[in-house]
């Protein structure tokens, strides 16, 4: 970590006092930067979600019709990795750019993009009306999505840990995250019963009405942000000029150890929950016989259990310490692996539900609670935001990114190898399980070489690295 060293974790009550004598960001700010930061993770996640669930389930014979069903998935999901391929280079220009003229600005623009990206993927004729064009728009479009998405957590959690009272960041720096757990509630929701009112989604419009929704979700969020105030930490920052201007090997080489280690944190957290928003239910689906709309719900529930989990892993973050709750968090996600993708791979609702609320909604997002205040406490305020974009993108690539696309191919394959099977890709629970426990251990690795930055002060204008 660079910058000053780690403070230890002070008692409750004096973490309490120190928050009233050293905080003054009046109660409504601190509400209205909490609602509008949930808002923009509500409409990012909510693209996020409603992208998985439409790989797993329609976008395959939508936009690569010749390629059969099994390729039609990979494909699918291989433009869900497009988005995440190019998160870092969103993640850097907009960060810097968030470091540079404000938190407020760069998340004006995320949000939007994001949005505008979401709504015209509803629009695009698919490839039975303009053929090779609707896969490459697609793409384009993903890509759209990806550059917003690249900045728009990281200011969140930055915008809110620098909001938020010391002593209380982990609470209050989790509170946005619920938004990543209405995103994809409202996803799932929205698909389950477009699901339900037609059966055969394929055929029709009604795939394209989720998508199209996003301008609602647009509409409040960029409204919100127009009014909300710059964080008190960027505010001092500008006060006494430490805005610094590094290039990007000056930038790697005074925080890349920091970047490292924090990559190593994100791939249990992106990995896992990126396999079991996306991958989950196109196993069910595809791979076990389950119903779409059935394997929709599993999702929903424990998308509840999921908030929950994020802020009990925010909270006990306040009271335990960032890394040791952390660290907790990926031994629950590393050692439920295997039961959980075997309880999947039975097909039976309540015993997958329960299986997910507790690999997913509890585990993984434990681990994301823990992450939203002590991803920015890792950064010194002159690249706070550039650091935590480099840190959540750079390594989304190789954890959230191309997990369903492996996890896709493991499926396939193994059922490749077990066409005699009523479900010949039923066994892939296996390796599926496996692939989340070895992420897991990388995260659980990776917790000791972090110092646990807790409460420190973020708005020293010494401190710029």
């Amino acid at each position: 970590m660079t910058g000053t060293t780690a403070q230890t974790a002070p008692s409750l009550a004096a973490r309490a006092a120190h928050a009233l004598a050293d905080h003054h960001v009046p109660i409504t700010d601190l509400r209205r930067a909490a609602w509008t930061c949930a808002l923009g993770s509500a409409m990012e996640y909510y693209d996020f979600a409603l992208y998985s669930l439409a790989s797993a389930l329609v976008l395959g014979p939508l936009f690569f019709p010749h390629h059969g069903a099994a390729v039609g998935l990979i494909a699918s999901f291989g433009t869900y990795f497009v988005g995440f391929a190019v998160r870092p280079f969103g993640g850097l220009l907009f960060g810097a750019l968030g470091d540079r003229y404000g938190r407020k600005f760069v998340l004006l623009l995320t949000v939007t993009l994001m949005g505008v990206a979401s709504a015209c993927i509803g629009l695009i004729p698919t490839y039975a009306t303009i053929g090779m064009w609707a896969p490459l728009l697609l793409v384009l479009l993903r890509i759209m999505q990806g550059l917003g998405a690249g900045a728009e957590q990281a200011g969140a959690s930055v915008m809110m840990t620098e909001f938020a009272p010391r002593g209380q960041r982990g609470f209050y720096a989790a509170i946005p995250l619920l938004g990543i757990q209405s995103g994809s509630f409202v996803a799932a929701c929205v698909y389950y019963f477009a699901i339900a009112a037609h059966p055969d989604i394929v055929q029709g419009w009604g795939w394209r009405v989720p998508f199209l929704l996003s301008v609602l979700i647009l509409a409040v969020a960029v409204y919100m942000r127009m009014h909300l105030k710059e964080s008190p930490a960027f505010t001092e920052m500008a006060s006494h000029h430490a805005l610094e201007r590094l290039t990007l090997r000056q930038f790697f080489r005074n925080s890349g150890r920091t970047i490292f280690f924090g990559m190593g944190l994100r791939m249990a957290e992106n990995g896992g929950a990126s396999i079991y928003q996306a991958l989950s239910v196109s196993y069910l689906v595809t791979a076990v016989g389950v119903e779409g709309r059935t394997a929709t719900a599993v999702l929903m529930s424990a998308t509840i259990v999921g908030g929950l989990g994020i802020m009990l892993g925010g909270t006990l973050a306040d009271r335990f310490g960032r890394v040791r709750v952390y660290r907790a968090a990926a031994i629950i996600q590393g050692v439920s692996a295997f039961p959980v993708w075997y309880i999947l791979g039975q097909g039976n609702f309540i015993a997958c539900v329960i299986a997910m609320s507790i690999g997913w909604g509890i585990g993984n997002n434990g681990m994301y609670g823990a992450q939203a205040a002590l991803l920015p406490e890792m950064f010194g305020m002159g690249h706070r935001y550039g650091g935590v974009a480099a840190t959540r993108e750079i390594s989304a690539v190789f954890a959230g990114g191309i997990a369903p696309l492996v996890g896709s191919l493991i499926i396939t394959t193994v059922a490749t190898h077990n066409a005699g099977l009523s479900h010949p890709g039923h066994p892939a629970w296996v390796w599926l399980g496996a692939y989340v426990f070895v992420l897991s251990a990388i995260t659980v690795a990776a917790t000791w070489f972090i110092p646990d930055p807790i409460n420190r002060d973020l708005q020293d204008h010494r401190d710029v690295l």
